[in-house]
């Protein structure tokens, strides 16, 4: 379910914004955005396993308040990232 270290780096190095950038906000729904994909994987065998799923919710929240906030600072930075990961279909 969780990802591994090493996927997590390679996350974070693909959107950092400056050299050691770990908490940009972009770093961080890239990560949340994997841990969704993964905990969704995860539900769809697992169908009544309600504790991931508040997790699940929990990090789409969170996730949504990233966003959020992103698009509400610098809207070029949003528009790059939602095209990179492939939200907002």
């Amino acid at each position: 379910m969780a990802i591994t270290k090493e996927r997590k780096n390679e996350i974070i190095n693909e959107f950092k914004v400056h050299e050691n950038d770990t908490g940009s906000p972009e770093v961080q729904i890239a990560v949340l955005t994997e841990e969704i994909n993964n905990l969704n994987q995860h539900l769809r065998i697992h169908k009544k396993d309600h504790h991931s799923r508040r997790g699940l919710m929990k990090m789409v929240g969170k996730r949504r308040n990233l966003l959020t906030y992103l698009r509400n600072n610098d809207v070029t930075r949003y528009r790059d990232l939602i095209q990179k990961l492939g939200l907002r279909r």
